[in-house]
């Protein structure tokens, strides 16, 4: 099987070679450190599986996997990760992947998790399946969503989603805040997952609908 890894720290990713290589079925055909670098492999190479870090620095994770498997439809994606929460997991699951771990995970449980995926199954994390759980769980709650029935937006979320209504760039929102691009980025996809909103458009409409940013100080 051909594998991509695709996580913008050359040490993490080095290691995950390191294992691969180890294994007679596996062969890892490249790695690719961004975004735009993962879509122009996609585009030129045939892959069986790609680990892709749902946090890369120029494009979401949740956007390349939108792209790539449009490319390549029989693409199989496991998401690798820091991030165990549910808006992350829901997202990049409704795009098309078939795994999600966490980079805490052990060499085993990462072989275990490429040869399910491969067979056509999914596979996720003890963690993440139990993330899974909690969000049907949820939903199962009937009745519409009002403010306080909203999920919870941290106040680092609050003052991102300020900013952007604001109009201030991704570049500009991660000066004034003295946080990285990836983070914004990071930010943003989860302010779109957890209020259900396609664009910015639609995270305006939202705050301002139910006033979410009462009393919101940029604090700096």
């Amino acid at each position: 099987m051909k594998v991509l890894v695709a996580d913008d720290h050359a040490m993490f990713a080095d290691g995950i070679q390191l294992i691969l290589e180890s294994e007679k079925d596996l062969e890892i055909v490249g790695k690719c450190y961004d975004g735009k670098s993962v879509i122009n492999f996609i585009s030129n190479h045939k892959i069986d599986i790609i680990l892709l870090d749902v946090n890369l620095p120029d494009i979401n994770g949740v956007e390349v996997c939108k792209e790539i498997l449009k490319i390549q439809p029989d693409l199989k994606v496991i998401a690798i990760t820091m991030f165990n929460e549910e808006s992350f997991i829901e997202e990049i699951l409704n795009n098309g992947a078939k795994g999600y771990i966490l980079k805490n995970t052990g060499r085993d449980e990462l072989l275990k998790a490429i040869r399910t995926v491969a067979k056509g199954e999914s596979y996720f994390s003890k963690e993440v399946t139990e993330s899974i759980m909690k969000s049907l769980m949820n939903k199962r709650k009937a009745g519409s969503k009002t403010i306080n029935e909203l999920p919870k937006i941290s106040r680092r979320e609050k003052e991102v989603l300020k900013l952007i209504i604001e109009e201030f760039t991704t570049q500009e929102i991660a000066d004034t805040l003295y946080i990285s691009l990836k983070t914004v980025e990071s930010h943003r996809a989860s302010l779109l997952s957890k209020l259900n909103a396609r664009n910015t458009a639609g995270l305006v409409r939202i705050a301002l609908e139910n006033k979410l940013l009462d009393g919101v100080k940029i604090e700096n």
